[in-house]
């Protein structure tokens, strides 16, 4: 009687039935917590948080002299200031800022006169100093949920006090090798001896996926002694492959070793080579059967163990690209030195790679967690223009980067949040948010440079948020404005209120150090608009030229004691333990790109942005009310 394979199912259907049969059967990452020590090309079980800002004190970045940046103001070329020893204190690099002090006098631009020094030109506050939460702020998201943890981010993680994370546990995968004619590597083989190097390619390739491979000992074709093998491999191991038996011949026994401790989904697939292959289970264990021929089984492998691996994992197990990119914004960089600049890619509205280079400074490690690719400048450039085409060496893989959704604008906690609900809904889905402002959102999606970007900007004449400015930009339309949060904004000071600050007009006084938003953030619009509403005068405030460019970081300022107000959100002034004088309630919302609104990207997005799940994590942070809208 001729042989006849059970199935010839398509691949792709093939491998998306047998994925969804092991997860109805309970396959799912595995999980440890491991030291952040040894946690490098490790994945993430869950979103990691920072527990402590880095830096967490306040610290000199140059060598030189420590001063309160308003005994320097006057100090010009031709009048001097001259400063007595109790005016200044020394410091060298990495110092804490002492107290009564604000910023950091280079070495170089101090003139010595016996013991008084001589300043030829005025300091700024907190020039030249490294401030708490400079890198990573306390409450901050280091990592999301099923991230591969890259060297940079063992850093990030450590600076931010985490000293231990959950990861996904590397799933055991046993080999068992069987064959009359199989034998072990050798010199002088017989012959009609095989050498068996298959368990030694399949082992290497699952190495290289994060996996844990268990070769067992060649088993001869005896019907008994493969189903005893199997048995004890299922125990032992979270996936199983056996190599060889599941084709025809007289002496194949895998399929029935398969249909003996589990189930068999299918047995044959339509390619060419490997369609042999075996695709069963037990419980929620994998088990393959690969067919002998080693090209064969490498096919299988890649085509079909490669996506369970992912499942159990949680990892993309793709390689790495370089890509040509239009440069977003201008980069200069000195002659000196041959650079390399860490950038953001996202996808503009004509499908060209957008690369925006992140923040530079030699100590801020989150920007290398959260880059896509290096631009690699040469040591004779002196940098690109905007619009420049530029080759980028990606640290990512190119296929997510496809799927990356980019939002340039306000900062928001709930945007990172999103992006760890979509991250556990979908391992492939990525997120490349920028914070530079809602009128930076607004000027990013007029140069293309985003999807979409969140904004709350207030109309001092109506009181009402964003449309007003939508329709000065957008005249002609281009862009939809989803309705996103309502959100508390009001003043977040020191827990207890120690310097009684009883309202907004309160910043003006002497005693009061004032920490502000960027320009162009909306939070810096609402702040000048109070200015203006109280007849106050922004040249009386002390620290209002002080800028910080997330909720998280002025709030990490204030709780380190450096300042005494700033604006800020609810949810910020809670992670802190401050406390919270509330001024308004604004609307936080999306622009977005109208040729990417009906994208799976964006309408993934907005699926989380009105989920119950993000409205759980919201009433856990505090200060936020949704929409009640139906999707």
């Amino acid at each position: 009687m001729k042989y006849e394979y059970l199935t010839n199912e398509d691949l792709d259907i093939a491998v998306e039935s047998y994925i969804a049969a092991l997860k109805a059967e309970g396959l799912c990452p595995k999980t440890e917590r491991v030291p952040v020590f040894e946690a490098a090309g490790r994945i993430t079980a869950s979103a990691v948080y920072a527990h402590i800002c880095a830096p967490h004190y306040n610290a000199s970045a140059m060598d030189g002299i420590a001063v309160m940046a308003n005994k320097t103001f006057g100090a010009t070329e031709t009048t001097p200031v001259r400063l007595k020893p109790a005016d200044f204190i020394q410091v060298d690099t990495g110092d804490p800022m002492p107290e009564g002090t604000d910023c950091v006098v280079m070495i170089e631009d101090v003139v010595r006169d016996a013991d008084d020094v001589l300043l030829y030109g005025a300091a700024v506050p907190w020039q030249h100093v490294r401030q708490v939460g400079e890198d990573v702020c306390a409450g901050d998201m280091i990592l999301p949920s099923y991230t591969k943890i890259a060297p940079a981010a063992l850093g990030a993680m450590l600076a931010g006090g985490v000293l231990e994370v959950l990861v996904v546990k590397p799933p055991v995968v046993g080999i068992i090798p069987t064959g009359d004619e199989i034998v072990s590597p050798c010199t002088d083989p017989k012959p009609g001896d095989i050498i068996e190097f298959n368990s030694t390619i399949f082992s290497g390739i699952l190495k290289e996926w994060g996996a844990v491979p268990k070769t067992y000992p060649i088993v001869k074709d005896i019907k008994e002694d493969i189903i005893s093998t199997m048995k004890k491999a299922v125990e032992e191991c979270d996936a199983v492959i056996i190599n060889a038996g599941s084709s025809a011949g007289r002496d194949d026994y895998s399929s029935l070793a398969i249909s003996t401790v589990g189930k068999m989904l299918y047995h044959g697939i339509a390619i060419k080579p490997g369609k042999p292959a075996i695709l069963g289970y037990a419980g929620e264990k994998p088990i393959l059967g690969v067919p002998g021929y080693p090209v064969s089984g490498i096919i299988v492998l890649e085509q079909i163990m490669r996506p369970v691996i992912e499942v159990m994992t949680g990892a993309n197990l793709h390689m790495k690209d370089e890509i040509e990119a239009v440069l977003g914004r201008v980069m200069t960089s000195p002659l000196k030195y041959r650079e390399f600049v860490r950038v953001r890619i996202g996808i503009n509205e004509n499908g060209d790679f957008v690369a925006t280079p992140l923040n530079r400074g030699a100590g801020v490690v989150t920007s290398f967690v959260k880059a896509d690719g290096i631009i690699d400048v040469p040591q004779d450039c002196e940098g690109y223009e905007a619009g420049d085409k530029v080759k980028v060496i990606l640290l990512r893989p190119l296929d997510e980067l496809k799927n990356t959704l980019t939002i340039i604008g306000s900062h928001d906690p709930l945007i990172d949040e999103i992006t760890d609900l979509l991250k556990i809904e979908n391992k492939d889905s990525v997120v490349s948010s920028s914070h530079v402002g809602s009128m930076g959102a607004i000027m990013a999606l007029k140069r293309g440079e985003s999807q979409m970007g969140a904004i709350h900007l207030l109309d001092e004449e109506t009181g009402e948020y964003n449309t007003k400015y939508v329709n000065k930009h957008f005249p002609n339309g281009g862009v939809i404005l989803e309705k996103g949060v309502k959100r508390i904004q009001g003043l977040m000071i020191a827990k207890g209120n120690p310097k009684n600050i009883k309202d907004f007009s309160d910043i003006t006084r002497d005693d009061i150090s004032y920490v502000n938003r960027q320009k162009g953030s909306g939070t810096r619009i609402l702040c000048d608009f109070l200015i203006k509403k109280n007849e106050m005068n922004s040249s009386d405030i002390y620290g209002y030229d002080r800028e910080e460019f997330t909720h998280t970081s002025v709030a990490a300022q204030i709780a380190s004691g450096t300042a005494d107000a700033g604006l800020g959100i609810y949810s910020a002034a809670m992670t802190y333990d401050l406390d919270f004088i509330p001024i308004c309630n604004e609307e936080y919302d999306f622009l977005i790109d109208e040729s990417a609104y009906g994208g799976e990207k964006v309408k993934n997005f907005l699926k989380i942005l009105h989920s119950d799940e993000l409205k759980d994590r919201l009433t856990r942070l505090g200060g936020y009310e949704t929409w009640d809208l139906h999707m």
